[in-house]
């Protein structure tokens, strides 16, 4: 990366107020607080964290997501293969979710995510993407560059990588190959493994000890509330739970912790997956973490006994809430999944100062 250019000081000294005139902090896209409010880690990646976080957004000020930096497919992946930077893809996705409802907000976030088309090389590169590599490149950082555009977009909330080094998800995958259904292969690349059509066993990232970045690691440290999931479960979910640094703050922070499974599995990644099933690969991946709260939609659960069971060993109680959207598809409501997580910040917290 290149050294902080004093044109991109200015730049950030001339972004002074957020969405309808208010100021933002100086570190960036942390709102605010006024009076006291549940501080909310949301851990994970893709469209999975963005309905976890468009959902939260509504319910506290004090918002900060942890997303997963191991893409490595579309725009994502050729920015990552010929610039050697983190892929901003997953980033870009969390900034949009945290955009407002208002004109601005939604402006924003229809402008980051958009694509180009075209016969050329900026064919389907994401907007976002490009801005945000280019801040990378022209700051030397990658939180003061987040920061940045979550200020322009007017972010409720702060975006932050788990690892400042791009990484290569690995997996372990039984019957990758149709023609040898019972044989285990290494798929490397997180676009193959959730596209894989075997069985998943585990996976590892590589480097095998990435170091998680300092400000992320912080912020599970200093939450009341940390929220894991929902999302793909071996690529955006499980990951946090691969970088050392990250681990050791989860497994050791005073904040209560909820898990939000999916409301359906995923083709090929957790095809046939019960929801136990998510939990137990979870446990496989993190003997050591423990669970306050396990979120699943109510009609998702079969069986509410061995989901009940399964979290038991986490040291979890279960909470059913209709969170998907009414239109039948495999997507989460904001204001229900928002409406889920307000009842169980105020029924399992720690009796707070926001209530």
């Amino acid at each position: 990366m290149t050294p902080r250019t004093p044109r991109l000081s200015r730049l950030r000294r001339a972004v002074p107020e957020g969405r309808a005139g208010r100021p933002v902090e100086a570190r960036g896209a942390r709102p605010r607080r006024r009076g006291a409010q549940p501080k909310v880690v949301a851990l994970g990646g893709g469209m999975g964290l963005s309905a976890s976080l468009a959902a939260l957004r509504r319910i506290t000020g004090d918002l900060t997501a942890v997303v997963t930096v191991a893409d490595d497919g579309g725009s994502s992946g050729r920015l990552r293969d010929e610039l050697g930077v983190l892929p901003p893809g997953d980033l870009r996705k969390a900034l949009a979710a945290l955009c407002g409802d208002d004109d601005w907000g939604q402006t924003w976030a229809r402008v980051i995510q958009h694509r180009f088309q075209s016969k050329g090389d900026l064919h389907e590169h994401a907007v976002g993407n490009l801005l945000i590599v280019a801040l990378w490149e022209q700051l030397g950082d990658h939180v003061q560059a987040l920061d940045l555009v979550g200020r322009l977009l007017g972010a409720h909330g702060r975006v932050l990588p788990m690892s400042a080094v791009p990484l290569e998800l690995q997996a372990l995958v039984k019957g990758h190959d149709p023609e040898r259904p019972e044989d285990v292969d290494t798929v490397r690349g997180q676009a193959t493994v959730a596209l894989t059509p075997g069985e998943v066993q585990s996976v590892h990232l590589v480097p095998h000890d990435p170091p998680a970045v300092p400000e992320a690691v912080e912020a599970v440290l200093d939450a009341d509330w940390v929220v894991l999931g929902p999302g793909s479960w071996f690529s955006s979910v499980i990951p946090h739970l691969l970088v050392p640094e990250l681990l050791d703050a989860l497994t050791g922070t005073k904040a209560r912790r909820v898990l939000s499974l999916n409301l359906a599995p995923q083709p090929g990644e957790t095809e046939g997956f019960s929801p136990q099933r998510h939990l137990e690969v979870l446990g496989r991946h993190a003997p050591k973490l423990a669970l306050d709260v396990v979120l699943a939609d109510e009609a998702a659960v079969p069986d509410r006994d061995l989901l009940t069971d399964a979290a038991k060993r986490f040291g979890a109680a279960v909470e059913l809430a209709p969170v998907a959207r009414p239109d039948g598809s495999p997507r989460h409501d904001p204001e229900l999944l928002a409406a889920a997580y307000d009842r169980i910040f105020r029924m399992h917290g720690r009796i707070g100062p926001w209530r």
